[in-house]
C-alpha cells in the first residue's frame, strides 16, 4: 500500500507545482474551507510548512525548529516565489535523505524521514486542491497516490492505541468501512481502546461502508467535500469525525 518514495516525492514535487501556479493569480481568492483566510494566506502557510519539514529533515531534527529560525512573510509580488524555494528545499532534502533517519515527527510511533516524506503527500494535494477551489477550478489526485493518502491518514490522523487523544474523546462504538472505487482498497476502522480506533485492510462483514474514488475519500476525509453517506449511521460518522485530527 505504501507509495514508494520515488512517488511520494513525485507527488509532492507535482502537486507544489500546480499549487504555485493556481495560486499565482488568485491571491486574493478566499479559501473557503480555511475560514478567514485568503489564498495569500494558504500559500504562506503552505510555505511554511515546506520550511518546517524541510529544516528537519535537512537537520535531523529531533525537535521542532525554534521560531526565532522561522522566515519572514515576504510582500504578495514575492509570496509565490517564496513558496516555491520552500518547495524545493523540501524536496531536496527528502530526496537526499534516508528515509529510516530519525527525526522529529508529530506521530509518537513513527519517528522518521519516511513518515514526513509520505504524509507531505496529502499536504500538498488537498492545499492544492483549496487553491484550486478558491479559483473556480479542479484537481486530480492520482489513485494511487489518494488511496496511499486515505490509509496513512486512518493510521496516523485517527486516535488509535499508539497516539490516543487527549483528553480521551467518546468510543467508535462499531465498524466503518471505507472502499476506493477505483483502485479497489478497502480499510475497517472497530474499537481499540475507550476513544480510539483500530484499523485494518478490507472490508468487514456487516460493517457499513463509505464508498467513492479514492481521492473523493481523501477530500471528505479533510471535509473538503461531501459523499453520499447515506448507508453510514449519521452518528456513527459524528463519532468517527470525533477521532480524526487534521492539523
Amino acid at each position: 500500500m505504501t507509495l514508494s518514495t520515488f512517488d511520494c516525492i513525485a507527488a509532492i514535487t507535482e502537486h507544489s507545482a500546480g499549487f504555485a501556479d493556481v495560486a499565482r493569480d488568485h491571491l486574493d481568492a478566499p479559501v473557503e474551507h480555511c475560514p478567514g483566510w485568503s489564498v495569500a494566506d494558504l500559500v504562506r502557510h503552505l510555505t511554511e510548512v515546506h520550511w518546517f519539514w524541510g529544516t528537519i529533515v535537512a537537520e535531523r531534527l529531533v525537535e521542532p525548529p525554534d521560531e526565532a529560525r522561522r522566515p519572514p512573510r515576504p510582500d504578495d509580488a514575492g509570496l509565490v516565489d517564496a513558496f516555491k524555494a520552500a518547495a524545493v528545499h523540501l524536496v531536496a532534502a527528502l530526496r537526499e535523505a534516508d528515509q529510516s533517519d530519525h527525526c522529529w515527527t508529530w506521530a509518537r510511533w513513527r519517528q522518521d524521514v519516511a513518515f514526513v516524506t509520505r504524509h507531505q503527500v496529502q499536504e500538498a494535494a488537498v492545499h492544492h486542491w483549496d487553491a484550486a477551489h478558491a479559483a473556480g477550478a479542479d484537481v486530480d489526485i492520482e489513485p494511487t497516490v489518494a488511496a496511499d493518502s486515505v490509509d496513512e491518514f486512518l493510521h496516523f490522523s485517527v486516535a488509535s492505541d499508539d497516539d490516543p487523544d487527549e483528553p480521551t474523546t467518546p468510543p467508535l462504538r462499531g465498524a466503518l468501512s471505507f472502499r476506493a472505487s477505483d483502485t479497489g482498497d478497502a480499510w475497517t476502522l472497530t474499537d481499540g481502546r475507550p476513544g480510539t480506533a483500530v484499523v485494518a485492510t478490507g472490508l468487514a462483514a456487516g460493517a457499513p461502508v463509505l464508498e467513492a474514488p479514492a481521492r473523493d475519500l481523501l477530500l471528505w476525509l479533510y471535509s473538503r467535500i461531501d459523499l453520499d453517506a447515506s448507508a453510514v449511521p449519521g452518528d456513527l460518522l459524528a463519532r468517527f469525525r470525533g477521532i480524526c485530527f487534521t492539523d
